[in-house]
């Protein structure tokens, strides 16, 4: 019992409206991002929350990527097909894919490795986006 007693004391409860959101996008619209778990807390994942209120912003992940809708869609384009994230859904995004996120949402974001802006290498971009099929 004492391990569980020992692994628990890094547990955390975050709630999205105690955070510092950071524009991320636009105009036009706005795009917040936070982080909801310090990365000395854990290195391996990023976890946080993000608004989209009508930005469009074009990203190449550098990592591994899932988005779960909260409120709202957030739509996420890909290789010429938009995903739309509605609440209840998950996204999963390949490392080095080339999108855009717009929409109108409250989503949750899980990203590994949750380090990757120190971690990730110079010449990353150099490897080509990974598109998932068409539907």
């Amino acid at each position: 019992m004492s391990t569980y007693a020992s692994a628990a004391t890094g547990v955390r409860l975050v709630d999205q409206a105690d955070l510092g959101f950071v524009v991320r996008g636009g105009p036009p619209g706005a795009a917040y991002v936070a982080r909801a778990i310090p990365e000395d807390a854990s290195s391996r994942l990023g976890i946080g929350f993000a608004r989209w209120e009508g930005a469009r912003v074009s990203w190449i992940t550098l990592y591994e990527e899932v988005i779960f809708t909260i409120e709202g869609i957030l739509e996420v384009e890909v290789g010429g097909t938009t995903y739309e994230v509605k609440p209840g859904q998950v996204l999963y995004i390949p490392k080095y894919t080339e999108l855009i996120y717009s929409g109108f949402a409250l989503f949750g974001y899980v990203v590994y490795p949750g380090n990757w802006k120190q971690t990730c290498d110079e010449g990353a971009l150099d490897e080509p986006p990974i598109y998932p099929e068409k539907r």
